[in-house]
């Protein structure tokens, strides 16, 4: 038949004038305002939102960089390994993915640097390792470095950013809350300074211990800081929850931080601070 006879146009996958390319990974979405923002510029930003303000979460290594002198950050580097009294085969597994995928031991980074040439003892918790939280590794390294600020005489900084304790380590997570306290008194007694900065989110067991004992507490814009998290609140007390609620602005309103400091004034605030007790 004449139709078997005609050729069949061959379809060619030709873009449409409308069609954009658009590179995977490129760009990023923000919580707050939901406007897609390309990637660079918000680094460039100090991963803030250029339109709105949000503070995207900073892993250890690029809050280190932020605060911290170029080439000046020695991390404290102790034998110790992370356990599972819980003889968990999960938790050996997710430890051994999470590292590989973030080239991080723990969920927390501790060492000694200089902010303008002022040295410190600087603890940096990471959201990506198990959203930061605290088990005995994490709380061993933190004691470690408050010990080592009473020793050197030198003013702690701790930035916090966690879930809370680290059920995975049961009873033994819980007890780093006493024992990192425990560290903050002896330094109170020494007469350290002990600065303590809290980042979104700072919940549970962290903020029940070291990150509310600063004899200077800050915190970012926007970040979400208590025990237990909202939904929980109003489901316990029955009562709907104040707009703003758990927010820094909330807690700097009430009382319980001293001040809301944007990332880009982070370090010389931090400087002018450290110069503050250095001349007392």
């Amino acid at each position: 038949m004449i139709v078997d006879k005609i050729k069949k146009r061959e379809i060619k996958n030709v873009k449409s004038k409308n069609q954009v390319d658009i590179p995977v990974g490129k760009w990023v979405k923000c919580e707050k305002c939901k406007e897609i923002i390309y990637k660079d510029i918000v680094q460039e930003n100090l991963s803030v939102c250029p339109n709105c303000g949000y503070h995207f979460r900073l892993s250890s290594r690029r809050r280190i960089n932020q605060i911290i002198d170029e080439g000046t950050f020695q991390e404290f580097k102790l034998n110790i390994d992370t356990i599972n009294p819980l003889k968990l085969e999960e938790y050996t597994k997710k430890l051994s993915a999470l590292r590989e995928k973030t080239g991080l031991d723990e969920a927390v980074k501790c060492g000694m640097g200089k902010i303008n040439k002022e040295e410190v003892v600087l603890c940096v918790m990471d959201g990506n390792f198990l959203m930061g939280s605290m088990g005995t590794v994490v709380g061993e390294k933190i004691t470690y470095s408050v010990e080592m600020a009473i020793k050197l005489k030198l003013p702690l900084i701790i930035f916090s950013v966690s879930g809370g304790a680290r059920m995975q380590e049961g009873i033994m997570s819980l007890m780093q809350m006493a024992k990192t306290a425990s560290a903050i008194s002896r330094l109170d007694e020494a007469g350290g300074l002990f600065i303590s900065v809290l980042t979104d989110p700072t919940y549970g067991g962290v903020t029940a211990s070291f990150a509310s004992l600063g004899d200077i507490i800050l915190a970012e814009p926007g970040a979400m800081i208590g025990f237990a998290g909202p939904r929980v609140i109003e489901q316990t007390i029955g009562q709907e929850l104040p707009e703003g609620f758990q927010t820094a602005e909330f807690l700097l309103e009430h009382g319980f931080i001293d001040k809301v400091v944007e990332r880009k004034d982070m370090k010389e605030t931090l400087y002018k601070l450290l110069l503050m007790h250095k001349k007392n």
